[in-house]
Order: structure tokens, then sequence, then C-alpha cells
């Protein structure tokens, strides 16, 4: 007798126990360093809006470093060419690990968070490109609005005491790893200049060191962080945003583990930095990035001017359109069964959510917008579009959260306290 063939798991149905707990790991400390990220970027707003306002742009222009380098940088420089790239290293690791065994690693799986992404990056930089040309504006910005800020999200849920299931974070946790890729990418073709060749090829020829210390298992750290600084501060002088570097790095790393070791180096690093980039290196680049004076006028010339009205537009309706729209599409062109417990509202509440375009919106418009006053206007936009993107998201989650609470407890239930939820031990459920 012919087997049958295997049922495909329903489209945000429960995950597989280990990629349960990965996820859970991953989110836990970004829902912490979002909280600390939000205060971040509240304490930049009300210390900018007081008498000590001139105090903060000093502190924030407060240029050190090693000219002979080429690294002297202000306060503001280093915390978005340094320390966020803590932040992209981190990025790097998590899309590797969702390609070796997350949910991009086959087609199948891949599939629908992709297209999702992917549309969700192209309606809103269109929202954008018909907003400003409408008002005779710069198209520069079409970048902006591209980028879903996971660790904003997630703060926003955790003061909602939301309690989504696993595969709703899952599927937002894959689209900002995929929109992180797609913001790297944009900075790295199209935010170039004055390239130095020769600076280059020095950061190629350490990452090829660097993927060779991998493949021959060097371990010490003593090895990976003088030339990762060295690959950082030549990324740097060659005309490149010195973040890439911090990706490239997070893409090699080697995510799978050899017999007897109980971590692999993706994981073991991302375990050390996760904590730091989340904690400190975003809040950090969100303090001096989020001081923008909020007065009657600026609020009124983020929905008058075509470039930041093109922002809000495309951080809410792009975002959402687009996200929603190529979710449902991809599903019913690959026949996708959604989840039974859930609804398609529920994809439209984490569409809204993906609207949360915070730290790489904010890298993107200062450098899309190299001018004070213009860098201004694309800040508070990000802010303002940020702001009305989660507030929408709030009351849209809020209405299901009592489905929400009845699938997370559901998920959570240990009767018998073996350490694997119940809903693992039923026939026909991904188990370990």
């Amino acid at each position: 007798m012919a087997a049958t063939p295997r049922e495909r798991s329903p489209f945000l149905g429960v995950l597989p126990l280990p990629e349960r707990n990965a996820v859970a790991q991953a989110l836990r400390t970004e829902t912490v360093g979002g909280l600390v990220l939000l205060a971040a970027a509240l304490v930049a707003l009300v210390w900018v809006n007081t008498p000590w306002g001139d105090t903060y742009e000093q502190i924030r222009d407060f240029h050190f470093g090693i000219p002979a380098l080429g690294l002297d940088l202000s306060v503001g420089h280093w915390t978005a060419d340094g320390l966020l790239t803590v932040f992209f290293l981190v990025a790097g690791i998590e899309l590797k690990r969702e390609l070796v065994v997350g949910e991009l690693r086959t087609p199948a799986t891949a599939a629908l968070p992709v297209i999702a992404a992917v549309c969700g990056m192209a309606v809103p930089a269109a929202f954008y490109a018909v907003t400003a040309a409408a008002g005779g504006g710069s198209l520069g910005g079409w970048a902006v609005p591209m980028a879903t800020d996971i660790a904003f999200a997630l703060a926003v849920l955790a003061v909602l005491s939301t309690h989504l299931p696993a595969a709703l974070r899952a599927f937002l946790l894959t689209l900002a790893v995929v929109d992180d890729l797609g913001g790297i990418l944009v900075i790295a073709i199209f935010f170039t200049s004055d390239l130095n060749l020769a600076a280059l090829g020095g950061a190629f020829a350490g990452l090829i060191v660097f993927y060779a210390l991998q493949r021959f298992r060097v371990r010490g750290w003593w090895w990976y962080v003088p030339l990762a600084v060295a690959i950082w501060a030549l990324m740097y002088n060659g005309g490149v945003h010195a973040t890439v570097a911090g990706v490239a790095m997070g893409l090699i790393l080697r995510t799978t583990r050899d017999k007897n070791e109980a971590a692999s180096p993706a994981e073991r690093t991302s375990h050390l930095l996760h904590p730091l980039s989340a904690g400190l290196a975003v809040p950090l680049f969100a303090l001096f990035a989020s001081g923008v004076t909020i007065t009657a006028t600026s609020l009124g010339q983020v929905f008058t001017e075509p470039e930041p009205l093109g922002v809000v537009l495309g951080l809410v309706a792009g975002k959402t359109i687009g996200i929603f729209a190529g979710t449902y599409l991809a599903a019913r062109f690959t026949r996708a069964r959604l989840n039974p417990d859930l609804a398609w509202a529920d994809v439209l509440a984490l569409a809204v959510l993906a609207g949360i375009g915070f730290t790489v919106a904010l890298l993107i418009g200062e450098l899309a917008f190299p001018s004070d006053a213009a860098a201004e206007q694309i800040k508070a936009a990000v802010l303002v579009g940020s702001l009305i993107a989660a507030a929408l998201a709030a009351l849209l989650v809020k209405r299901r959260n009592g489905i929400y609470r009845r699938l997370y407890e559901e998920e959570e239930r240990d009767a018998d306290q073996d350490g694997i939820p119940d809903i693992y031990q039923r026939a026909g459920t991904p188990g370990p």
C-alpha cells in the first residue's frame, strides 16, 4: 500500500519545537531591547525640546577618534557607523540561521514570508516615490519607509501585554530579517560615495581571512575581534557604509554545530552580542538619532511637505498594503492553508505592526538627506509614521487578544511538567 504524502503544516500553524525555542530566545532579548529603545527615543525627544537642547547637540556633534586612520567621527556618527555595526552583525547571524535551519531554509517555507517582505519593501517605496513626485519633492528618500523595526514592534506588544502565538511572532521576525537584508543591500548599493578601492580590497581580504578561520575551525576571540575591527575600519574608509561589514561577518559565521559542540560559533556570538546590540548599541543610536525639535510648524510640515508625507504614507499605508496583499496572494498562489484558529485579520494586524520602521529607517534617512533641515523633517516623519502604525496595530491586536491568549496558553501548557509542551506530544504536531 502506497504511503500517503505528509500533509503540509498550515500557514501560521504550530512551529516545530526547535524553531519555537529559537524564536522565543531571540525575541525575548529583542523585547527587552525594544523597551530600552523606546525609553532612549523618549529621552532624546524630551532632552532636545528643553532649555538644555544645546547640550544634546554639543554631545552628539563632539568629535573624537584617530584622524590618521580616517576615523575622526562625531558621537552621532560613532553610534550610527560603529555601534550599529553590532546590530547588523546580529542581524546577519539571524539571517544566516533563518537560511540554514529556519523558515527560509526551503523554498516552500520561504515563499510566503519572502514575498510578503519584498512586497512590504516595494510598496512603501512606491508610496514615497508617488507622493514625492506629485509634490515636486526629492525622490532620494524612497528607501526610508522600507524597513521594519522588530525591537520597537515587540516593545509595543510588550506594553500592550499581548499573547501572540509563536507562529505570528516568528512570521514578524522573518519579515524583519528579510527587511534588514533589503535595507543593508540598499545602503551598500545606493549610499556609497568616493570609493577607495585599496581600502575595499583590504576589507574583502579580511573577510576572506575571516571565512578561512571559520572554515578551519579556528577558535579564540583574539583572532576574530582585531580582524573584525580592521574589516570595519577598512570598509568605512572604502566608502561603503561600515554596517555592511557587520552583516557580511554575520553571514560568514558558521551556524551548524560540529560533533561534541554545544553551540555553533554563530550561536555563541549571538548569545554574547545580542544583549549588547539590543540593550546598548541600538538605544544609543536612537538617543542620538531621535532628537527632533517638536513644534506645531515642524509637525505640520510632516503632513504638508512631500518627502516627510511620503515617509508617513509609506510606513502606515504602504507597509500594510504591501505585506497583507503579498501574503494573501502568495498564500493563494501556493495554496497554503491558513491556521483555522486564526483569520486574515491577524495577518492584517501584523502588516500594520510592521509599519514601525525606526532604526534602519532613521539610518537611511540620515544617509539620504545629509542636510540638517531635511534630515530633521525625515526623522520627524519616521517617528510620526511609526507612532501611527503602533497605535493602529494596538487597536487591531487588542481586539483579537482573547483568541491569542487562548492559543498562547495552549502552546505553553505542560501538564506532565516534562519540559515539552503538551501540544508537541499530540499526533500530527511538529515535534523535536
